[in-house]
């Protein structure tokens, strides 16, 4: 078959969402070096990693903003470019305090890639459920390679090179996506960005029934899945007595998961519709996390590596829900918008699972993250039951 620019498009997107991705999950597997050199607690780090993905989603309404202002390619460039700036800052950090605003530097330029992506790509396909799923896989694949990789680097030399490895990922996939995607045609380029922050036309778009409820899902959603990103490795080293080398081989099995499901995911929300793959995607999660806190061995691991892993790919199944009530001037800003909304308290996973962590001990942080899923589940179950409609 013919390769088709499309095809350009989707995948050099992808490589870009991998690269931004591998920039922020290089902390996760060093968590336990960093708070030991810094002398901070589970609590303070997650702060930091809150702080990162809250300045994540924060960016994403802006960048749709600019996007639609300056076209989607330069934004990716930026964000791209950015994630390497950002990973040789953290790198050398001297001070906690510095380490902290490189996080959330990090997360901010890494956010301006995916709601624009997205929209891009909503622009060039048709089944966006498959796209994005294909897209999505970008970030599960920085899992499968980043941790294990910085692991190994960090053990041997330290944090600091082992978290440089976002800088080298991101600039050669930097000059990649210059040199072969084209640049993009606006869709507003004569309308101010200021012009577009009015609140109340914001409000109206997120209080509409078909986007806020969704949008409640998302939060939960997105909740745990921050928390889990955030703490995956930390949790199977002080919960699970795992080393940190095995514990980074885990952490990158779950990204195998979810690299490999997340198309499928997408497919099945094409075909059987967002809610019942959401729904699909919160059983097995769910299930998952109580196989991690409660049973022991091998086996369970693997097995709730497996769930887990493809539970959480809800994304291909559940933003494409933004998109299909989204009218094509909106998607730009209004999906950026939508992925603030939940992200940025969704972002709220890591600080708080890091509080229950300390209060509580790694299990009962865990299985709370369980517990969420399955509210989310129970929503949409009611939401079918009733014929609510949302």
């Amino acid at each position: 078959m013919r390769w088709r620019y499309s095809e350009t498009v989707l995948a050099l997107c992808t490589l870009a969402f991998f690269a931004t991705m591998v920039g922020r999950l290089a902390i996760s597997p060093v968590v336990p070096m960093v708070t030991d050199e810094f002398g901070v607690s589970n609590s303070v780090i997650g702060i930091a990693l809150t702080g990162m993905w809250m300045a994540y989603f924060l960016s994403q309404f802006p960048s749709g903003l600019l996007a639609d202002r300056h076209g989607e390619r330069i934004v990716i460039l930026v964000a791209v470019g950015g994630t390497a700036a950002t990973s040789v800052f953290l790198a050398v950090a001297p001070l906690f305090t510095v380490f902290l605003l490189g996080t959330i530097l990090l997360g901010a330029v890494a956010g301006l890639h995916y709601s624009v992506a997205t929209t891009l790509l909503a622009r060039t396909y048709d089944e966006i459920g498959t796209a994005i799923g294909v897209h999505n896989s970008g970030g599960p694949l920085a899992g499968l390679i980043a941790p294990p990789i910085v692991a190994w680097i960090a053990v041997r030399y330290g944090w600091r090179p082992a978290i440089a490895i976002g800088a080298a990922i991101a600039i050669p996939v930097f000059f990649l996506f210059a040199w072969r995607v084209r640049p993009t045609e606006p869709q507003r380029p004569d309308e101010p960005v200021a012009d577009r922050l009015e609140l109340a036309p914001l409000v109206e778009l997120l209080s509409r029934p078909k986007i806020a409820f969704p949008v409640v899902l998302a939060i939960l959603a997105a909740f745990v899945w921050q928390a889990t990103s955030s703490f995956l490795p930390t949790f199977l080293i002080e919960h699970r007595e795992q080393s940190p080398e095995l514990a980074g081989v885990v952490f990158a099995g779950y990204f195998v998961v979810q690299a490999i499901t997340q198309v499928g995911v997408g497919a099945v929300s094409d075909r059987y519709g967002r809610d019942l793959a959401t729904a699909g995607c919160m059983v097995l999660a769910s299930t998952g996390f109580a196989l991690l806190v409660g049973v022991s061995g091998p086996l369970a691991l693997a097995v709730a590596v497996v769930l887990v892993g493809t539970g959480l790919g809800w994304g291909a199944a559940l933003l494409p829900r933004f998109m299909d009530v989204l009218s094509d001037e909106e998607r730009g800003a209004g999906f950026g918008l939508v992925r603030t909304a939940y992200g940025f308290v969704g972002a709220l996973g890591s600080v708080c699972t890091g509080i229950l962590a300390d209060l509580f001990g790694w299990g009962v942080s865990f299985a709370v993250l369980g517990a969420l899923l399955v509210v989310v589940f129970g929503a949409l179950a009611v939401n079918w039951a009733l014929s609510l409609g949302y």
